[in-house]
């Protein structure tokens, strides 16, 4: 059961981390969105980082949502920028 947990955890952050780099490719965006993804991701993995320090209320409450932050993001960038060139594309019929 560990080893599915840990699957898990792993494709999610692996997701997370393509997607937020698929978006920093993204030129036509401002730089802070473009880097918005990445930065929460690694505001989630700072944050993971603090059951090593033993403060695991805070690692527990703040990094899962900021993976799943970055995720939505990833994905609304990517999917607004497709829309925005299949838009371009349809206007030069």
């Amino acid at each position: 059961m560990l080893f599915v947990v840990a699957l898990i955890g792993i494709s999610i952050l692996g997701f997370a981390l393509w997607s937020s780099w698929r978006v920093t490719r993204l030129r036509d965006l401002p730089t802070w969105r473009r880097f918005l993804p990445l930065g929460l991701v690694l505001l989630s993995t700072a944050a993971s980082l603090l059951r090593a320090a033993d403060i695991p209320q805070v690692a527990n409450a703040v990094a899962f949502p900021l993976i799943l932050a970055a995720i939505v993001v990833s994905v609304t960038e990517v999917r607004a920028d497709s829309g925005r060139r299949g838009a371009v594309g349809l206007g030069g019929r």
